[in-house]
């Protein structure tokens, strides 16, 4: 029977993920940021890892339990940042036709909703620099999704720390009048009027109560970046850094549970959070260790960093011992 232990803050765990979180206590995390290998895409030679499984239900199964570990650890102000993208069918057996979607993404939320997770928002996650793609029938893929959950129904969400500069056009709209005979003027069944189109005289609202910043849209414009260190996928410091700064207070713990070239521990010790990674191939574990000591350094903890997406640029040693490259998986009849 394992043993729980208290686990070290700031640390790397090599392991199978659903093994190595029964060792961490419940209730001591208070966020967690991850994107787990995506399905039938690469691999990356490591006995136990996931993403290989025969079936897209084979491999939903493992994430739900390694997520139910997750939301055991998780305080019960806990959240979970989970970053997954779909995969196009290449054998019958995946339960669908050839180029079919196999809709990975919505088919494991709902796994998990159907958990116990309150399933609260569908973020899009959309690169400006999308890789491209050589396909003639179909759209390029440009979006990955960003799904948050939380373990209660009341959770921490710090939204002042990611809320997005207030759009120009909006303050111009503040500061003009505003007649009673618009469509928006009078409320319909299950909405109140806005606050910007209610009724008022130019110059109603002071230049001091106009706001200067506005809710976060679920929408997010993150550039990828590139990091010399490893030739896998990896997510954009800014991405992970955009769920700590909501998900997590200062001084908080998040956990990543695939924790690959260590994007989610660089991005908390950034902002003044610790976090706890685990992995289950060492030679990841070194690389991550590597590269958060040579990019931890820069800037202060919890300082606002204005362009995250060069914390990927670090120069740091980890680029000279770089484990090769995964093998990618058979391609893709997309």
């Amino acid at each position: 029977m394992l043993e729980t232990t208290m686990v070290p803050i700031d640390t790397i765990l090599l392991g199978d993920s659903l093994v190595v979180l029964k060792t961490i206590p419940s209730g001591s995390i208070h966020c967690c940021v991850t994107s787990p290998p995506y399905y039938a895409l690469r691999d990356y030679e490591a006995e136990g890892q996931i993403g290989r499984e025969a079936t897209p239900e084979e491999y939903i199964e493992r994430l739900v339990a390694v997520f139910s570990e997750v939301k055991r650890v998780l305080r019960p102000d806990g959240t979970f940042w989970l970053n997954i993208a779909d995969t196009y069918c290449k054998h019958p057996q995946q339960g669908a036709k050839r180029k079919d979607m196999l809709g990975i993404p919505w088919r494991l939320a709902l796994a998990l909703r159907n958990d116990g997770w309150y399933l609260r928002s569908n973020v899009i996650w959309e690169k400006g620099n999308a890789m491209p793609e050589s396909v003639t029938d179909r759209c390029s893929r440009s979006y990955e999704h960003v799904f948050q959950l939380s373990k209660s129904k009341r959770y921490y969400f710090d939204r002042a720390a990611i809320a997005e500069p207030i759009a120009p056009a909006t303050l111009v709209r503040m500061r003009s009048g505003r007649g009673g005979s618009h469509k928006y003027a009078e409320s319909v069944p299950g909405q109140t009027v806005q606050a910007i189109n209610r009724p008022r005289k130019a110059g109603g609202i002071s230049e001091e109560e106009l706001p200067t910043h506005r809710n976060k849209r679920d929408v997010w414009h993150i550039n990828t970046a590139s990091y010399s260190g490893a030739h896998f996928a990896t997510f954009p410091p800014q991405l992970a850094e955009t769920c700590i700064l909501a998900g997590c207070p200062v001084g908080g713990i998040v956990l990543d549970p695939f924790f690959g070239s260590g994007t989610t521990g660089l991005a908390a010790k950034r902002h003044g959070r610790h976090y706890i990674g685990v992995e289950i191939n060492p030679d990841f574990c070194r690389l991550a260790e590597e590269r958060i000591a040579a990019g931890a350094h820069q800037g202060q903890n919890g300082a606002r960093i204005k362009d995250s997406a060069n914390l990927s640029a670090a120069p740091d040693k980890a680029a000279q011992n770089a484990p090769k490259p995964p093998k990618k998986a058979e391609k893709e009849e997309a």
